[in-house]
């Protein structure tokens, strides 16, 4: 079974402890561990595989509690690098009553954004390993130069490029910016996942049909277009394979995409997938692995903050089974 590497963020998130108040007005928060390729390579430890993260941290009190905590759960942290010129990435977030969430981000810069591409060691990856990567640490910095190494030391080696873009306005200088880098990056990789909601804004393209479609540019060979609650939908060449989502008691949202793509991406490497039959795979087995990844985000979403809620592989297959009910 290959291994999950995941290069990007990895902060603290602040989960408000009152719903359905803006921001401003939050008296008080709980501490947890999130972003987004840090959710990612948590699921996929958490759901019995091999993960690694590629980031900073600085050497400070938030550092060493997101270490103990990536390590609790499995997460490798032996490509984590200390540091001591930034402080580790904060978030506060403000819930709504539906669980959606708005973000506060404080990095300017975080220690993530120092990573250097001179840091990354292309050794480190071997074929059927996939490199997953966001958008929220492909703003100007030393870190967007890590990323473009470490994507063509992978796929050199034979790995398999997984990209969403994750989009968080909040944190670039102009939203077209974030736009443009984004679609910059999307030919990089074998595997999009991306939102409806952000879809729209992504491509400039109102025809989900026509959005779609663009986004097969460069490498990529397969979207997953995931639709919250309401499931996903796998499009690979000509082909489109639908899927319902869960139903489930939401506490909080924060991480539940993350886990979505962690559950998809740990099937993947359990099923041996790399770049040479990444379409194969997913044509033969596109119902176990949309409904896995359905369960596990939608289990995501049951308890508070990303990394903390994450659901272990028992509980997806009982979530599958008992939706079946086979």
């Amino acid at each position: 079974m290959g291994k999950l590497f995941s290069i990007g963020e990895v902060l603290i998130d602040f989960i408000p402890h009152q719903k359905g108040i803006a921001l401003k007005d939050v008296e008080s928060f709980t501490r947890v561990p999130g972003g987004a390729p840090a959710n990612v390579a948590a699921a996929v430890a958490k759901l019995g595989g091999t993960a690694s993260l590629i980031t900073k941290v600085g050497q400070d009190a938030f550092g060493d509690f997101l270490l103990e905590q990536l390590e609790e759960i499995g997460v490798r942290t032996d490509k984590i690098i200390r540091t001591k010129e930034a402080n580790t990435g904060l978030a506060f977030v403000s819930l709504r009553e539906d669980g959606e969430r708005d973000f506060s981000f404080y990095r300017n810069p975080s220690a993530d954004l120092l990573l250097e591409d001179t840091e990354i060691d292309g050794d480190w990856f071997q074929r059927g390993d996939i490199l997953h990567f966001g958008s929220v640490d492909l703003v100007e910095s030393p870190m967007k130069g890590a990323h473009v190494k470490a994507i063509q030391a992978a796929k050199w080696q034979g790995g398999m490029i997984s990209f969403d873009p994750n989009v968080r306005l909040p944190i670039w200088d102009d939203p077209q910016h974030c736009r443009k880098t984004i679609l910059e990056f999307i030919p990089m990789a074998h595997l999009v996942k991306i939102s409806d909601d952000e879809l729209e804004f992504i491509t400039g393209i109102t025809s989900q049909e026509q959005a779609i479609a663009s986004l097969f540019t460069g490498d990529v060979k397969a979207v997953v277009l995931t639709k919250g609650a309401k499931g996903a939908d796998l499009f690979v060449q000509d082909e489109v394979y639908r899927s319902a989502g869960y139903s489930v008691a939401v506490e909080d949202t924060t991480g539940a995409g993350d886990a979505f793509t962690g559950g998809f991406l740990y099937q993947l490497l359990d099923l041996d997938t790399g770049q040479h039959n990444l379409e194969a795979t997913l044509s033969e087995h596109h119902e176990q692995l949309l409904a896995f990844a359905n369960a596990s985000g939608a289990l995501a979403t049951t308890g508070k903050g990303a990394i903390s809620a994450l659901p272990v592989k028992t509980e997806v297959l009982g979530l599958m089974k008992k939706t079946t009910g086979s």
